[in-house]
């Protein structure tokens, strides 16, 4: 029998082709003595296919709190009783956001809101933030905003959004163990259309919320479905007040497994630590990934968690050797 990464060595690092879902299942499945093998032929993929290359990034919340769904990781929902309340931030702040972000290289800001989709108060918002941050300072600035229509696609699009990100958070087949108030297909959908109208599509999800290894797998075989520019990777950090508050962390090994089997799966994508890398991984653990896939990075805080310092991320990848992407508006 061909070893699993014997065949990912031929098929994604020589030829650049992603690994199947059931060929993800086997490197997920992968003993633990083989970790290391692992994340060095999933370093030697994104090195050929991405290049040495960081793209580092800062999100800041527009509106927190307050939304009308019930994704059970988020303690964002109005639904449950968490700890956070509703709260917009105003322009002169997402301005200063955005200025402190570029001061640490970061070449993409992100502004995020709460929302099922964006009503006409919150577009205008936007449209005003996006116009006095790009006069203000030379960023390129993506949106997460939730489901889209049609228009707001368009709208988005000419307001010249770089990115904009929306996340299926998990396997279509897991998806209504984590949201009931709406559909994977509804997700889907807002992504296509953001693709089509020729903006970037971040999309990708949390792991650790009480999906199998299967789906894991399946989730990566969908993202590589929809060919993204960007894949965020989340490990659940369980919020007190949501439904999945007592869930446990994911195991160190296991999310690197985890990091590992996506870039080989999406060979030229971003992929980008995202929240829960800090608790699941710690520092070294956060280089190990660095070392195993990864080409991209938020620093600073999230949206309801606090981040490692900025500068801590910054010095590790001057520690080794990974210069941060220079600002470009296309990838």
């Amino acid at each position: 029998m061909t070893d699993i990464l014997e065949t990912a060595r031929r098929q994604v690092l020589d030829e650049g082709r992603g690994l199947t879902r059931e060929q993800v299942l086997d490197v997920l499945n992968l003993p633990d003595d083989r970790l290391e093998d692992l994340l060095a032929l999933a370093h030697d993929v994104r090195m050929r296919w991405c290049g040495p290359e960081v793209e580092v990034e800062g999100i800041v919340s527009l509106k927190t709190g307050g939304c009308p769904e019930d994704c059970h990781f988020c303690s964002q929902s109005g639904k449950f009783e968490s700890p956070v309340r509703s709260v917009w931030l105003n322009i002169p702040e997402l301005v200063e956001a955005a200025k402190e972000t570029a001061k640490t290289g970061a070449t993409e800001f992100c502004i995020v809101a709460a929302v099922r989709g964006p009503d006409e108060r919150l577009m205008s918002q936007v449209r005003d933030g996006v116009k006095a941050i790009n006069d203000a300072v030379e960023i390129n600035i993506a949106c997460s905003l939730g489901m889209l229509t049609q228009e707001q696609v368009d709208e988005l699009a000419a307001m010249g959004v770089h990115r904009y990100n929306h996340n299926l958070e998990t396997a279509r087949s897991h998806f209504p163990n984590v949201v009931t108030t709406h559909s994977w297909e509804e997700r889907w959908d807002t992504l296509r259309m953001v693709k089509d109208a020729g903006m970037e599509v971040c999309c990708g999800g949390i792991v650790g919320m009480g999906e199998s290894v299967e789906q894991r797998a399946e989730f990566a075989a969908q993202l590589a479905d929809l060919e993204p520019d960007e894949v965020p990777l989340n490990f659940l950090t369980p919020r007190p007040g949501t439904p999945f508050s007592d869930f446990p962390l994911v195991e160190g090994a296991e999310a690197l497994k985890t990091i590992a089997a996506f870039r080989l799966a999406l060979p030229r994508t971003i992929l980008r630590y995202a929240g829960g890398r800090e608790l699941t991984l710690g520092d070294l653990g956060t280089r190990e990934g660095m070392l195993g896939g990864i080409n991209a990075i938020i620093v600073g805080n999230y949206l309801t968690t606090l981040g490692r310092p900025a500068q801590k991320d910054l010095d590790l990848l001057t520690d080794l050797q990974m210069p941060i992407k220079a600002l470009s508006r296309t990838l």
